[in-house]
């Protein structure tokens, strides 16, 4: 089974650090987290890779080259202008005939890419999302209005609770259907449309580590916790 990642964003969110270098090579620990997605992969089976590169890309092949200092196999699709986090797939459907993995490149999971693989290979879908509970803390009291002016509940400080995506994805090829060459098109409006037409599309709930390193807050965190989600992963 081939693997994509997604490594072609700009990175907005943790700039300055990103204006003169991508994302996916930010380092957690002594590692770039690009790094930990492919030696991940690696260790469980998965050795050929596509990386979709866009922003600074030339920096992401010189640093990994076709992949063999990892043991893996790399080959690149080259984004001459942004195609969101869905339309790059519409590049390389012709690499793309079986199932395949897709994952973003910031994504530090401790999830075991077989469990979800097996787990969309028997469940009939075009498409996987692998999920997340998250916990989102409302520092406010929440007021719900009855009419224009009558309060029907007052909630102080609320948790509220999410399944979010963790940017790991298994698809079918059949969903290259979906997406026409050199045409933006994010995730959300692609399972969307997916879901508009019939097509059945299903969760996998992780219950073990996720972090998506985009925010300045979670980039920190990555850090202060990769030494632990280093040896889960054995790395």
């Amino acid at each position: 089974m081939k693997a994509v990642i997604l490594a072609g964003g700009k990175g907005t969110r943790l700039k300055p650090y990103t204006t003169v270098f991508p994302k996916p090579l930010m380092p957690i620990g002594d590692k770039p987290i690009l790094e930990i997605i492919i030696r991940q992969l690696k260790s469980q089976g998965l050795k050929d890779i596509i990386i979709t590169v866009g922003h600074l890309g030339e920096l992401i092949m010189n640093f990994f080259g076709d992949g063999s200092k990892l043991g893996v196999n790399i080959k690149y699709s080259k984004e001459d202008q942004p195609l969101g986090t869905a339309g790059g797939l519409g590049l390389i459907k012709e690499e793309l005939t079986d199932t395949f993995l897709m994952i973003n490149g910031d994504t530090l999971t401790t999830l075991n890419f077989s469990d979800l693989i097996n787990y969309h290979k028997g469940n009939g879908a075009i498409a996987t999302i692998a999920l997340k509970k998250r916990e989102v803390y409302i520092d406010f009291g929440i007021v719900e209005l009855h009419s224009v002016d009558i309060i029907k509940r007052y909630i102080e400080k609320p948790t509220l609770n999410y399944l979010v995506s963790m940017g790991v994805y298994i698809f079918e090829p059949r969903v290259l259907e979906y997406i026409k060459v050199a045409e933006r098109l994010d995730f959300p409006s692609l399972i969307k449309t997916l879901i508009a037409n019939g097509e059945i599309v299903k969760g996998f709930t992780f219950d073990g580590y996720w972090l998506d390193i985009g925010r300045p807050e979670d980039y920190e965190k990555a850090n202060e916790e990769i030494e632990k989600v280093s040896k889960i992963l054995n790395l």
